[in-house]
């Protein structure tokens, strides 16, 4: 890893003492870079698992700590790192850098470790510190700024903090509701998020790639988009599964609107701008699937899957790589090594959802080979982007 000289505030001037790895600048580095290093290996390791290559070994102890460790640790880990790099661009106020952000990052992949040891309770903790520092990490220049606007994003921190609890709590058989419960609510908040910041970006992101894209938001509609989900929180919150299956029903039409007018076919020729609507595309297939499931017809992890690999999957890698690029001082424009990963990852959830609804029988090889695809994709995006997350910027600017 190179060493930066000195790191400034996002004004420009002289911050008093800040003089470390480059690693360690800015959110997006070390989570995105551990993000994708966990998510390539834990994925493979999982795909060994539940082909049995591993004879009788339990790595990840069951499918449960599988769904686990990629929604409280992949998707968190990368929402923290966005966060962090966003909110100092918001409020032009300092997110945690130096060593707070290495403590930080620390506890993340303690908690990694913990996880495959006999001592939930520790791990419990673990999580619960990093949660806890993440959203101080974010209220404080929230607060500083006076940036109302995006205090939620500190709550919805701390939701995904209480969700992975809950999980252990319902392991520990000291909660009223099961382990995957706690997960249903931990993805509905994450598919919030998502929902909330791909609004936000991908229609400037397209207006201002593509010449007479005409991307738009309708206020009416991205009201009810929004709500719906929030919805749909709700009655995962009260165990109302059914109230549930339909509300899915009416969020896939609204998201698939939603979709529609962001012009999402004028963006084919440019793989920064497709790999976000393509993975928005999957979470109105997410929806649509797990309406289909509270009638029977298709089965639930099917649609759990489409947002877990084909939503979370899609835009986690379009955002850090598109993040990355441009907080690194480089262009962007998507190389091979990008449009590889964004290619992998649409493949990945292909196998995983579509393939076992085309041919029943190809379940457990769909799976299989939906988690060598994703964990390619990481691999070929951890190396890709090792060197520009552990070096300065280019332009010698800040973070």
């Amino acid at each position: 890893m190179t060493h930066s000289a000195t790191t400034h505030n996002p004004a420009g001037k002289p911050s008093p003492g800040f003089r470390g790895y480059a690693v360690f600048a800015l959110g997006f580095r070390p989570f995105y870079l551990l993000a994708g290093a966990f998510s390539a290996l834990s994925v493979l390791l999982w795909v060994a698992e539940f082909s049995g290559w591993l004879g009788s070994a339990i790595a990840l102890h069951g499918p449960q700590w599988h769904a686990h460790e990629m929604l409280f640790g992949y998707a968190f880990a990368v929402i923290v790192g966005f966060l962090f790099t966003a909110v100092r661009n918001w409020t032009q106020q300092p997110t945690p850098a130096g060593a707070p952000l290495a403590a930080l990052a620390a506890l993340w992949l303690a908690g990694r470790v913990l996880v495959l040891t006999p001592w939930p309770a520790w791990a419990a903790l673990t999580d619960i510190l990093f949660t806890l520092g993440a959203a101080i990490g974010i209220a404080r220049p929230l607060a500083a700024s006076g940036n109302r606007r995006n205090y939620f994003f500190v709550a919805l921190l701390l939701a995904l903090g209480l969700a992975n609890l809950a999980f252990y709590a319902a392991l520990q058989d000291v909660a009223p509701f099961s382990a995957n419960s706690a997960l249903a609510v931990g993805l509905d908040v994450v598919l919030f998020i998502m929902v909330v910041m791909a609004g936000r970006v991908v229609p400037m992101f397209t207006n201002n790639a593509v010449p007479g894209a005409n991307a738009r938001r309708l206020p009416a509609l991205e009201w009810v988009a929004l709500g719906i989900v929030l919805a749909l929180l709700a009655a995962d919150l009260a165990g109302q599964t059914g109230l549930a299956a339909a509300l899915a029903a009416v969020a896939a039409v609204a998201h698939g609107l939603r979709l529609a007018l962001w012009a999402p076919l004028k963006t084919r020729s440019q793989p920064l701008l497709w790999i976000l609507h393509a993975s928005y595309a999957w979470i109105v297939v997410h929806l649509a699937l797990r309406a289909a499931a509270g009638l029977d017809w298709v089965a639930p992890n099917l649609a759990t899957h489409a947002l877990t690999i084909g939503a979370i999957g899609g835009l986690t890698l379009g955002m850090m790589t598109r993040s990355a690029l441009g907080h690194t001082g480089r262009p962007l424009v998507a190389g091979r090594a990008e449009t590889a990963c964004y290619a992998l990852i649409q493949l990945a959830a292909a196998a995983r959802v579509l393939l076992p609804i085309a041919v029943p029988a190809a379940h457990i090889t769909g799976a299989a080979l939906s988690g060598v695809l994703w964990s390619a994709a990481f691999a070929i995006f951890t190396v890709a982007y090792w060197p520009m997350l552990t070096q300065p910027r280019l332009d010698g600017r800040p973070g």
